[in-house]
């Protein structure tokens, strides 16, 4: 078994910052509709959810970049991030196949400053 790891952390500020000045255009270039309409349902926190699923699409990232002919192979809108029904995120390739990738498991946190988000990927065995 194979096991590779991403882990990103970030300011909210930052976040914040670049919805602020650029708006939905930014939103639209680095979130999916799924996410954006999770994170605006956050009201007053919505900035710390977008900043986890940003920390968590580069934690995806770079799990998967050995498989990646070149970092342009992959955008920001192929990797979502959604909870599921008991709130824990779980991380999606959209319009992007990777099929040695047995699991992804994805692990995000931030308080009022940082978001971080872990990836671990298991990679199935070649024979």
């Amino acid at each position: 078994m194979k096991i590779s790891c991403g882990t990103d952390i970030i300011e909210i500020k930052r976040i914040k910052e670049s919805i602020e000045d650029l708006g939905i255009k930014f939103l639209e270039r680095v979130y999916t509709e799924k996410e954006i309409e999770y994170c605006e349902s956050k009201k007053n926190q919505k900035y710390q959810h977008y900043a986890a699923r940003f920390a968590a699409k580069e934690a995806v990232f770079k799990a998967i970049s050995r498989k990646l002919n070149n970092k342009y192979d992959i955008g920001w809108k192929n990797i979502e991030v959604v909870n599921d029904k008991n709130g824990r995120p779980h991380a999606s390739l959209l319009n992007i196949e990777i099929p040695e990738i047995q699991e992804m498991d994805v692990s995000i946190s931030h308080c009022k400053e940082y978001a971080v988000a872990n990836v671990v990927v298991v990679w199935k065995m070649s024979h």
